[in-house]
């Protein structure tokens, strides 16, 4: 994709491609695991409560909202977890409730809470890695029950292996048969 990009550029091809290696060197390449090593890290953070509150009073209270903007925010483990960080801001005067807010918590304080929201994520990758094994494992059960029952059907056919036409030995059975 850079590749397409730098050829459009024409003239200014170097300076971008300069650019891109800048970039390269002084930057690391992001991977999946520095992303989940960060959301082990921000989750339950003081960085978290400090953008829930920046956000709760961005969006005056409006939940839905605010998890489309909260970082690693997932709203059916996070929901009862950020209702107590908010609740405690708005029992110790940082925040004001609202009509919004109220309302939502109100429809949250009729669910249940996740057992361990912090740790869920974990098993769920796990849960996934585990899926992907069943499915390996239901594959190759098909086709060890698929090859049985071919060879099962190939046995019942006769071996599968004679041909059409007899041998030259049945042959000349059958003729001698024949003539007498």
């Amino acid at each position: 994709m850079w590749e397409e990009y730098t050829e459009r550029l024409g003239p200014c091809r170097e300076v971008a491609q300069n650019l891109h290696e800048y970039f390269r060197a002084v930057y690391k390449v992001v991977t999946e695991a520095d992303i989940e090593e960060f959301e082990a890290n921000y989750r339950g953070s003081d960085s978290e409560k400090n953008d829930l509150i920046d956000l709760y009073e961005k969006f005056k209270g409006n939940m839905n909202r605010l998890f489309c903007s909260m970082l690693c925010s997932d709203p059916k483990l996070d929901f009862h977890r950020f209702k107590d960080i908010i609740d405690d801001a708005i029992a110790a005067g940082t925040l004001k409730t609202t009509k919004a807010y109220e309302k939502w918590a109100k429809k949250i304080s009729k669910t249940e809470p996740p057992t361990d929201p912090l740790r869920k994520r974990e098993k769920a990758k796990k849960k996934s890695d585990d899926l992907l094994a069943i499915i390996s494992q239901r594959r190759s059960e098909r086709r060890e029950h698929f090859d049985s029952m071919f060879s099962s059907l190939v046995n019942k056919s006769g071996g599968g292996m004679q041909s059409s036409e007899p041998s030259e030995e049945e042959f000349e059975a059958a003729r001698k048969k024949l003539e007498s």
